[in-house]
């Protein structure tokens, strides 16, 4: 059993900066592939951005540059960094976890392929 608890979320203005925490706990996979995804009110959940175990990551263009994702293995603990907020990143963040191969290329963004997923945690940039 695998149990994601996201933290970190809140309401900043424009420009501002919060992080997130994912706490992991359970039958952990060392080779999983973990990311942050975002559904904003009447859209599609999206890709934000993975980070693999050997700690190569991958954005979401329109995160690049802003947003930093990174992992305390040790913890089993995941983070996202976001920095100059906009109100496009308003939405629900939620940590999730998967197979390796959604690391690879593009794949992070098939989301329904992520097995196990946090509650979410609110973001909401004025």
């Amino acid at each position: 059993h695998v149990q994601l608890v996201e933290s970190g979320g809140g309401s900043v203005q424009a420009g501002g900066s919060l992080r997130l925490t994912c706490e992991g706990s359970g039958s952990f996979h060392s080779t999983w592939c973990m990311g942050w995804f975002r559904q904003a009110p009447g859209k599609e959940r999206e890709g934000v951005a993975v980070i693999d175990s050997d700690g190569l990551a991958k954005y979401a263009d329109s995160v690049k540059g802003r947003f930093t994702i990174s992992q305390d293995n040790a913890k089993n603990t995941l983070y996202l960094q976001m920095n100059s907020l906009k109100p496009e990143d308003t939405g629900m963040y939620y940590c999730a976890a998967g197979s390796s191969v959604y690391c690879i290329g593009d794949s992070f963004k098939m989301w329904k392929k992520f097995g196990y997923w946090g509650q979410g945690t609110q973001v909401t940039v004025s």
